[in-house]
């Protein structure tokens, strides 16, 4: 039987594009590029907070110098920390990669299709991602499909809170304006749609073959790609 929702809200890194994307082109583009990006950029209003938010992150004094800041950004990159300053520079860098056709974006086909039928259905598409709002932006800007931002209603990040806590998933259905048992959380992450499932919302964990560990199990409704994943937005209103 078809799940039945008003809104897919979607995990990006294993759900919508492979792990390796993001692990083996992503992060060594923003590693590579982060000391030059933030010299050329130091006064713009973006990298003055997201280096003000670094040091109070890492521990340091707003007026520690840039050498210092820069050193934690580049362990938290090795480190796949989830830092809402390194997020926020990373997507200012990817998206002068992606402007000047550095970063080749991926997004998988059938994710591709997934969406495009049930934005046709009438479902609402958000995307909740440890990345940046901007980020996201330009990754679904520059798939290999095409621009598919017109798909989606809209994004979230961990500004909103941290992926695997259900309060950022409640906060989430409060800004979407649904019942949480009307949204279906699509994640490769067990312990996300764990969190998900306690703010009240349906899961589907990916098991993509490409992305998933040998012998891994889910207590979630679970699917290898979007083909398998049927939605109908035929609720009742009330």
């Amino acid at each position: 039987m078809p799940l039945a929702a008003r809104a897919v809200l979607t995990d990006i890194e294993g759900t919508t594009s492979t792990i390796s994307f993001v692990h083996e082109v992503l992060f060594p583009y923003a590693d590579a590029h982060l000391d030059d990006y933030v010299a050329a950029h130091r006064t713009e209003p973006g990298v003055v907070d997201a280096m003000l938010l670094a040091a109070q992150e890492a521990g340091e004094p707003p007026d520690a110098d840039d050498a210092t800041i820069l050193a934690h950004l580049h362990r938290w990159i090795a480190e796949d920390r989830k830092a809402t300053s390194l997020k926020a520079l990373q997507g200012l860098i990817w998206t002068e990669g992606y402007r000047r056709e550095e970063i080749p974006a991926h997004v998988y086909p059938d994710a591709v299709a997934g969406l495009t039928r049930w934005h046709d259905a009438g479902l609402r598409l958000y995307v909740y991602s440890s990345g940046s709002i901007a980020a996201q932006h330009q990754l679904f800007a520059n798939s290999p499909a095409g621009d598919l931002r017109g798909l989606f209603s809209g994004n979230f990040d961990t500004t909103t809170g941290p992926k695997r806590d259900r309060h950022s998933y409640e906060k989430i259905a409060r800004a979407i304006g649904l019942p949480p048992p009307e949204i279906i959380f699509l994640s490769d992450v067990d312990a996300e749609l764990d969190a998900a499932r306690a703010a009240g919302m349906q899961t589907v964990r990916l098991l993509r073959p490409a992305d998933t560990p040998p012998g891994a199990t889910t207590t979630h409704a679970a699917a290898t790609s979007f083909d398998e994943i049927a939605i109908v937005s035929d609720l009742p209103h009330g």
